[in-house]
């Protein structure tokens, strides 16, 4: 609750009172914080609540792209925030076609199966023209698009309407996430991934359970990808935004954050995104003449040793250190 009313009323108050860092604290931080957070608590319904391995997050989020592109294209007047959220409907389906084989194959087979769906998936973003309206360069070029008069994405949308758009949609799925991972259809997600034969014998169907766990993940990846283009990049965006790179930089912050929590999604967001600037304003505070380059094969290697940190000492990630913490606060001073 405290955290919601930081980032809902303390970050916008703060952005209005010194707008200059505002404005770029929100543009360059907050905002694609929050949307990555989304994408890890797709991949994290998939993978850390139901034990099903994917490399496809990436090119799921370049469905809901290009299919928010489509459709604000053919409906223009429909507000674009509504097909921000439709899009997630077209990844959805995609996410269960890809998912099918999950009933006869699972671990490395099923990545292997992901990672086929995201070249292939991938490759269609680049060689079907029609996904991207025959455009000369091969992107998608962001309109601009106004609701009662505010404009919401293109370059004269300002970042707090973009930041208050984004936050909205996330917070609002993430409170649907914590519902079905809390209800009946989170136990029988969690069930399958413990044991699925045992969850069968207990009378959960395995293709239903993992399919809607396929097709939930894929429509969170895909709205996280609309907003990516639509309310953090102010033009367009290239197909190269969703390569297999995105699908590992997403998959790292579960690793990183915790596998199986909603509250690790945004903190292993929060770790790999904000990773780099930190590293680059130390480095500007320091004076030392370090590249942007040097700076994210920094990051590269700081995350590779972060996942096999947690691998070995703390498989639950963040998360769990954080409610470690958490409960030895709330004794303290006594002993644990």
């Amino acid at each position: 609750g405290l955290m919601l009313l930081a980032v809902a009323v303390g970050v916008p108050i703060f952005a209005m009172l010194f707008p200059a860092t505002g404005n770029y604290f929100l543009q360059v931080i907050m905002i694609p914080f929050l949307i990555f957070a989304l994408a890890a608590i797709g991949l994290n319904i998939l993978t850390g609540y139901t034990g099903l391995m994917s490399l496809g997050s990436g090119a799921f989020m370049g469905v809901g792209a290009f299919a928010c592109y489509k459709l604000t294209t053919i409906f223009p007047d429909v507000p674009i925030v509504i097909w921000v959220v439709v899009s997630g409907v077209f990844s959805c389906l995609v996410g269960v076609l890809f998912g099918l084989p999950s009933l006869r194959i699972k671990g490395f087979y099923l990545a292997v199966a992901t990672l086929a769906a995201q070249f292939f998936l991938q490759w269609s973003f680049v060689r079907v023209p029609w996904l991207y309206n025959h455009n000369a360069s091969g992107a998608i070029e962001v309109p601009e698009r106004t609701l009662f008069g505010v404009a919401l994405t293109g370059a004269n949308a300002t970042p707090m309407t973009r930041y208050l758009v984004v936050l909205a949609i996330v917070a609002g799925m993430t409170w649907i996430a914590s519902n079905l991972v809390h209800g009946r259809i989170g136990r029988s997600w969690m069930a399958v991934r413990d044991m699925d034969i045992a969850a069968q014998l207990m009378g959960i169907q395995l293709l239903p359970a993992k399919l809607l766990s396929f097709a939930v993940s894929s429509f969170y990846c895909g709205v996280a990808g609309a907003m990516m283009v639509f309310l953090w990049y102010a033009t367009g965006a290239e197909p190269e935004v969703f390569s297999i790179r995105q699908s590992f930089f997403i998959l790292s912050m579960i690793i990183i954050g915790g596998l199986g929590s909603l509250l690790g999604s945004y903190f292993g967001a929060a770790l790999i995104y904000i990773l780099p600037i930190i590293l680059g304003f130390l480095a500007d505070a320091t004076g030392l003449p370090v590249t942007k380059a040097t700076i994210e094969h920094l990051r590269v290697m700081l995350t590779g040793v972060l996942i096999i940190f947690f691998l070995i000492v703390e498989p639950h990630g963040l998360a769990r250190l954080w409610a470690i913490t958490k409960q030895k606060l709330r004794v303290w001073p006594f002993p644990y």
